[in-house]
């Protein structure tokens, strides 16, 4: 009997080991190519969006990217459990951050990451202290896109270059833009987590009547292609339709807003909770 138990608690110590050994800190996703997305998925803290510490406050995460004399660093995110839009996850440890390489060849990261009061908003590197994944490091190789790569993976990133229109950075051909102004509230959809219409605001002068509820770009929803995004088993067809509309007319940019909850509408803010949103003096962001 005794040996059974030795034999027994051996074979869960290994099948740990094996499981933690498995578990990987740092995942990279993507097609790895210049200009596409390259995702680094990290396993971080566990924690909630609306639990405390604060996972949009607390924490920092940063990664610097570089190859030769290039060298980008880029925030990441708290990602909940890596896949919110699927199950509307509100807690997890995953953290991702997103880049596009602009060359081919072999990439080096280093993820900064560091807690400390309201350090997500503070400009100072030594702010806070370092804390598990800090110090990972890593490398990845990019492929060239390929000349048959859809827009914007083909010819680049859109950079100003002091002339009057912007310039794709890969192909330097110019951009010229073309595309609707409205909806300014173009996120102010009902396919959206946790977004809803207030309908209170005060229509000023000069401004166009105000909606009447979310949009749901209904007329739109026959423009969506087999194999265009969708979440939450057919979520996303009517606006993803409305891009393909605009799409078809020959059109290439759309403006909007990422808020409008301090101005003439309340339908689209980037808090979790547009009532709770968390108010800080900005002229502290220096300090």
């Amino acid at each position: 009997m005794r040996k059974q138990f030795i034999l027994l608690t051996t074979g869960l110590a290994l099948i740990f080991a094996m499981t933690s050994c498995n578990k990987k800190e740092v995942n990279i996703e993507g097609s790895l190519e210049t200009w596409h997305k390259v995702t680094l998925r990290i396993n971080g803290p566990e924690v909630s969006e609306t639990g405390s510490p604060n996972p949009f406050l607390t924490y920092r995460l940063n990664v610097t990217f570089e190859q030769g004399d290039k060298k980008y660093v880029v925030p990441g995110y708290f990602a909940a459990d890596g896949n919110a839009a699927e199950t509307s996850a509100s807690s997890g440890s995953t953290w991702k951050v997103h880049f596009c390489p602009p060359v081919a060849g072999t990439w080096e990261y280093r993820v900064s990451f560091r807690k400390g009061k309201e350090i997500a908003v503070s400009g100072n590197e030594g702010a806070g202290k370092p804390i598990g994944p800090d110090g990972l490091e890593g490398s990845f190789e990019v492929e060239e896109a390929g000349k048959d790569a859809p827009g914007f993976f083909s010819k680049g990133k859109l950079r100003y270059v002091e002339k009057h229109h912007l310039r794709f950075a890969g192909s330097k051909e110019y951009f010229l833009k073309g595309g609707a102004d409205s909806p300014e509230n173009f996120l102010g959809y009902n396919g959206f987590d946790d977004t809803y219409y207030g309908g209170d605001s005060e229509r000023r002068s000069g401004e166009s009547a105000p909606n009447e509820g979310l949009h749901s770009y209904k007329p739109h929803i026959d423009d969506w292609k087999e194999g265009d995004p969708t979440w939450q088993n057919g979520k996303g067809k009517g606006i993803i339709g409305a891009l393909n509309y605009l799409s078809s007319k020959g059109m290439n940019s759309v403006y909007f807003l990422t808020m409008n909850i301090l101005g003439d509408g309340e339908d689209v803010w980037p808090y979790i909770d547009r009532n709770e949103r968390y108010r800080f003096d900005c002229s502290k962001l220096d300090q």
